[in-house]
């Protein structure tokens, strides 16, 4: 279909398309987004919107940042894709640029959270078997956790719901709860590869884990000679103040994984390693066809530029600290209707006592705000990092009106 063609079918016509003719793996709200800005979305009848999910964690630096967009737009009109077979200008500057940021030695670029979560499982397996024997491949992972959707990140992800419907799954994982220390020791044994955990979960409900167990599972590691992961898919990139969630625990993993708001919106994710991990892989071991390619790493580049010179880490941190404020406000103020406000920086969950959240996600849509529902009782705030004070009492002014009239 041509661009003008397109532009002539409704969106009606196009929403009767997607449910023909696309795989119903999402169950999509009744809007079309058409333009993004910043903050801002507006949809197919024109109508604006302030998006406090941001594609879920995505475009951190806001939707359609010029620096970004002008990045995207001169390495299209210059070179889109380059095989890994040869060498790419852009992917070692950012390599270098995030080994910087993370204190990571190497990088292996991939498309998404779940490939970079992929990689370091190999990585983890293979370091294993070079220095603990071929007995040692098992990960220990956490309840509430989510890794991915393939078959071996599902596997990691410790939710029976997203598992069930593809068992067999393949072994090599063990689940535990979260800030039980005498649980995971008990678990390390002869076997045991790696631990991999979210400094935050967030598709659980932004559950945090608590500073001393993280350093716990370091000690662990270090104790038990095994590698520790830290899955920053969506916690990374500045979201929680900190380039990572886990420097606010002051620990340094042996591989860290990102992805989501690392270029902004385009695809693209990273696997990043230290160490003996750093230099497990080697040619022939893994790869990525679109990994890493010189469109996604223009705007990568273009986004921790923005990043850094609007310094919107300290600003993640010091809007997340007003709009958490408000939040706790509302609990204070409603605890028969909201049970917890919780979360660091601008990654944010509200945990209701009633089992309204869909219903409260509708009505915020209703209204003009994006949100997202975890379930029945949980509200997930992850907007651009460039939201403001003001912003942030909108919601909450709005989530109050709804919370009185239920």
């Amino acid at each position: 279909m041509s661009a003008t063609r397109q532009e002539s079918v409704n969106a009606a016509q196009l929403m009767q398309w997607d449910s023909e003719y696309v795989m119903g793996t999402y169950a999509r709200q009744p809007v079309m987004f058409v333009r993004g800005e910043g903050a801002r979305l507006w949809d197919s009848d024109g109508k604006e919107y302030l998006d406090f999910l941001a594609g879920i964690a995505v475009c951190g630096v806001g939707h359609c940042h010029p620096r970004v967009a002008r990045a995207i737009g001169e390495q299209a009109a210059t070179l889109m894709h380059l095989s890994n077979l040869y060498y790419n200008p852009l992917q070692p500057a950012l390599a270098r640029r995030l080994c910087e940021l993370t204190c990571m030695e190497r990088a292996f670029f991939c498309n998404s959270g779940a490939e970079a979560n992929e990689c370091a499982i190999k990585i983890a397996r293979k370091w294993a078997k070079q220095h603990k024997g071929p007995d040692c491949y098992e990960i220990l992972t956490f309840e509430r956790s989510f890794h991915g959707r393939t078959l071996a990140t599902v596997t990691a992800t410790a939710q029976p719901k997203y598992q069930e419907p593809f068992t067999p799954l393949p072994p090599g994982f063990r689940y535990l709860p979260v800030g039980d220390l005498h649980a995971l020791d008990e678990a390390i044994n002869e076997r045991t590869c790696a631990v991999m955990i979210e400094p935050i979960q967030g598709e659980a409900g932004v559950h945090i884990v608590p500073p001393q167990f993280m350093a716990a599972i370091r000690a662990l590691c270090d104790e038990s000679g095994i590698l520790m992961i830290c899955d920053e898919v969506q916690s990374g990139m500045g979201r929680t103040g900190r380039f990572l969630a886990g420097a606010h625990s002051g620990i340094a993993p042996d591989i860290v994984t990102l992805a989501k708001a690392i270029a902004d919106g385009m695809p693209m994710g990273v696997c990043l390693a230290r160490g003996e991990a750093a230099r497990t892989l080697v040619p022939g071991d893994h790869g990525s066809t679109f990994g890493g390619q010189p469109l996604a790493c223009a705007a990568a580049l273009a986004a921790l530029d923005v990043l850094e010179e609007e310094d919107l880490m300290n600003h993640a941190a010091r809007v997340g600290d007003h709009f958490l404020a408000g939040l706790r406000r509302l609990q204070q103020a409603m605890p028969e209707m909201v049970q917890e406000a919780r979360g660091v920086g601008l990654m944010v969950g509200l945990e209701l006592s009633v089992p309204e959240a869909k219903r409260i996600q509708k009505e915020m849509l209703a209204r003009g705000i994006v949100i997202n529902a975890i379930g029945d009782t949980i509200l997930r705030f992850v907007p651009p990092l460039v939201v403001t004070e003001a912003d942030c009492d909108r919601v909450v002014q709005t989530l109050e009106e709804i919370l009185r009239s239920l």
